[in-house]
């Protein structure tokens, strides 16, 4: 019997989907790509359980590819595939702290891991000191959530940052300030991580006078060679979030390298291009490592049961 992996994905189609998909099926994985609108969870007195139309979801293995726009509902469908005991990558408390950016920024600073100087603003009052915590303009203004560079705008001028503040402040959102790392405009590195190890990496640059590097934005991307301190910071963000799979945004400063974001739902395309990489299949070869890990104790654990067994029953003989 193949163990069942479920792919956890609003489009089947997509090409990180569809390479998690077809090198899991390699690696001897029975592979379901489910949309998370389309379960439903149902807790009674046997506990809770996951449906698809009608049907209970059981399964070895989870691989969630949770949009920004469904967090919470998809991080209700992970938690309860967590209860179930299932392997998960990731788990939902991983999702929830890289969505948050403040979050993460703080987790990651009290770890020790750079980052970039990062102020919260709670209101039109905090705006001037938050400024001089990150040094002033130009600089960074970006919603607390969001991923694939939405809601991250560069201000040149005060006039700028308080425009962007107060409307994000009007629309009940949490804007924050970053310090902006000018010999890092337009690019940064993209690294993948799997299972506690860097498989693959990518600097990404920009298009034309867009500042913001991302893959999907039209920015362009080649194989990057990274030294021993990218590695270590870059295992350092993805191990504080709790991280199986992690895509860790890292800027190139004087000062070295700053973990600029961690992306739980990091896409495969531009990476596996740039890098050569078979990141998919790397993916895979962990779930296999997970799976082999758990039957090992559990293997070892009814040896450890017969054997007391045994005893208890010369004893009693």
């Amino acid at each position: 019997m193949y163990p069942r992996l479920v792919i956890l994905s609003r489009g089947a189609r997509l090409y990180s989907t569809r390479r998690l998909a077809d090198e899991a099926q390699k690696a001897g994985w029975a592979v379901r790509i489910l949309d998370p609108l389309s379960l439903t969870v149902v807790v009674d007195e046997k506990g809770g359980r996951i449906f698809h139309r009608g049907w209970p979801i059981e399964c070895e293995a989870v691989i969630p590819r949770i949009g920004y726009s469904i967090t919470r509902r998809g991080v209700a469908i992970v938690r309860q595939f967590e209860q179930m005991g299932v392997i998960i990558l990731n788990p939902s408390l991983s999702i929830q702290q890289s969505r948050d950016k403040l979050l993460a920024s703080q987790l990651m600073a009290d770890a020790g891991v750079p980052i970039p100087a990062t102020a919260h603003v709670a209101s039109e009052e905090d705006l001037d000191r938050a400024l001089a915590r990150v040094g002033g303009v130009p600089c960074v203004v970006k919603a607390h959530e969001g991923t694939q560079g939405s809601g991250v705008f560069l201000a040149r001028t005060d006039q700028h940052v308080r425009q962007l503040v107060n409307q994000m402040l009007e629309r009940g959102m949490r804007p924050l300030v970053q310090t902006y790392i000018e010999e890092s405009h337009g690019q940064d590195i993209r690294v993948l991580v799997v299972g506690g190890k860097v498989t693959a990496a990518m600097r990404r640059r920009a298009s034309g006078s867009e500042f913001r590097s991302n893959f999907h934005l039209g920015g362009s991307v080649e194989q990057v060679n990274l030294n021993e301190e990218y590695i270590s910071v870059a295992l350092s963000a993805a191990n504080i979030l709790g991280m199986d799979i992690a895509g860790v945004d890292l800027l190139e400063s004087r000062d070295g390298p700053l973990v600029l974001e961690v992306n739980s739902s990091p896409g495969l395309e531009g990476i596996e291009g740039a890098s050569g990489v078979n990141v998919a299949a790397a993916v895979a070869q962990h779930l296999n490592d997970r799976l082999d890990a758990i039957e090992r104790q559990q293997k070892g654990e009814a040896e450890m049961a017969n054997s007391t067994s045994d005893k208890q029953s010369m004893i009693s003989d």
